[in-house]
């Protein structure tokens, strides 16, 4: 399964990058691999660091993988990108190759809880102590790559992730990795792969400051990840402008395209949601792309396995039945519109209808708020923690111009969460919190009916609507 290390790299900085191997392969075994890093340093370390959005550009993520001995190359990869479904759709694609036989990996962003949640083997994620000696042993090659590196240049924390991710799949001899890109594609740490399959979820209005102002260039940045003669598999719902582009990249590099058909063998999925009956459809196209490519015999007993058994956390999760509450992780307008597609799915309609919801700034709160807002009774605002998080007395202000005055602001998620669920319990309602990924973690976090939620009962000034 090792393939042979491509052509092409400058000669300069072939040079300086097999410079930073041999003398991070010295530090490791001065050293030791992971000694002294615990779960708790690896992730004070990767705070520390800022954020993957800051820098593109992949001379530094080239570098890293050469002072790591080129772990990309030590596995099949199939690349996920789009703008929503991607961990979910990644997700799947893993489960269903485990279930085939094959020794699976995947690589996710961002997480719920902890950073661990990032690198899964198995449908497993990394233990606490594997997980630190990873992180240990790329900051160990970030540390030798940044002294190559201009002075305001160095390695982000989504490429020393990133590293450490591929890195350790290596190291545990997976024979394919599923991977999903961060924000974009051209200039994503994760582009150092070298795929045989590309899958894109679908394109929407999102980071248009890095990826371009309109569909079409979105796009462009995502599909350049695509390799001449691979396959390229594309999500049943892409919009115009995107398809546009996938046929003429396919056409360009000699790939072939794979179209998923959600309605035509569907399965008996445990996660819920319309959203996610498309998402695996698109994994189960992916997949069998993959296993066509390896000349394997797909099995529809592992499809089913693997339809069944697979939950994804922060998406549709019930949280508590008194009362029902669901968190969802939709940070956009798109997934906003698939969440309230599937919501009666899981609510049955059930009203009162309280909504928790935090943004980060950078998103389209007042697109997102609208629908939201036209099926709630009564919101609390709230800031994910994050230093992008939009302030909650913006959200109101926002719900103002739209007529809706059943508004708190509550900044600590936890404690509007608990406010939320006092006044849907008392009105045989429900709770619906969403917006960020963030948002959802850190109730997931902090969550305990018994003791976290108890909280002082909130008055909610109500309008006339």
């Amino acid at each position: 399964m090792h393939r042979s290390k491509p052509s092409g790299e400058p000669r300069r900085d072939r040079e300086i990058a097999q410079s930073v191997a041999s003398a991070v392969r010295g530090d490791a075994e001065a050293h030791g691999a992971g000694e002294g890093w615990s779960q708790a340093r690896a992730e004070s370390h990767l705070r520390s660091l800022e954020l993957f959005g800051m820098r593109f550009g992949l001379d530094r993520m080239r570098r890293m993988m050469t002072a790591l001995d080129s772990p990309q190359l030590r596995f099949h990869a199939i690349h996920v990108v789009g703008t929503n479904g991607k961990s979910s759709t990644t997700r799947m694609i893993a489960a269903i190759l485990q279930r085939h036989g094959l020794r699976t990996g995947a690589y996710l962003s961002p997480h719920l809880i902890s950073y661990t949640e990032r690198v899964q083997v198995a449908e497993r994620q990394l233990e606490p102590g594997a997980f630190a000696a990873a992180v240990a042993r790329a900051a160990r090659a970030a540390e030798q790559v940044n002294r190559t590196l201009g002075e305001d240049d160095h390695v982000t924390q989504f490429e020393l992730l990133t590293a450490a991710a591929l890195w350790e799949l290596a190291e545990r001899d997976i024979e394919v990795a599923v991977v999903e890109a961060g924000l974009g594609g051209r200039y994503d740490a994760t582009s150092v792969i070298d795929s045989r399959v590309a899958v894109l979820t679908n394109v929407g209005l999102e980071h248009t400051r890095w990826l371009g102002p309109t569909l079409r260039d979105i796009a462009e940045e995502k599909l350049a990840v695509v390799q001449a003669g691979s396959t390229l598999v594309l999500g049943s719902d892409l919009v115009e402008p995107a398809l546009a582009v996938a046929e003429r990249v396919a056409q360009e590099r000699s790939v072939r395209i794979v179209r998923a058909e959600p309605e035509s063998r569907p399965a008996q999925l445990l996660a819920k949601g319309t959203f996610q009956r498309r998402n695996f459809a698109l994994a189960r196209a992916a997949a069998e792309a993959y296993l066509e490519s390896a000349e394997l015999t797909v099995s529809e007993p592992a499809i089913a396995a693997a339809a069944a058994s697979l939950s994804v956390g922060g998406r549709l999760q019930i949280l508590d039945e008194d009362p029902p509450t669901v968190l969802d992780g939709a940070h956009n307008p798109d997934a906003v519109a698939a969440l309230l597609e599937a919501l009666p799915e899981v609510l049955a309609g059930r009203r009162p209808l309280a909504l928790v919801l935090g943004v980060l700034e950078d998103k389209d709160a007042a697109a997102m708020l609208a629908p939201l807002l036209a099926v709630c009774d009564c919101a609390w605002f709230t800031a994910p923690p994050s230093a992008r998080a939009l302030p909650p007395g913006a959200l109101q202000s926002l719900a103002r111009q739209l007529g809706f005055e059943a508004v708190v602001c509550e900044p600590r998620p936890s404690r509007a969460l608990a406010q939320a669920r006092d006044w849907a319990r008392e009105r045989g309602g429900a709770v619906l919190a969403t917006g960020s990924i963030y948002l959802v973690g850190d109730l997931l976090k902090h969550f305990d009916a018994s003791d976290q939620l108890a909280s002082p009962r909130a008055r909610v000034r109500r309008s006339g609507r």
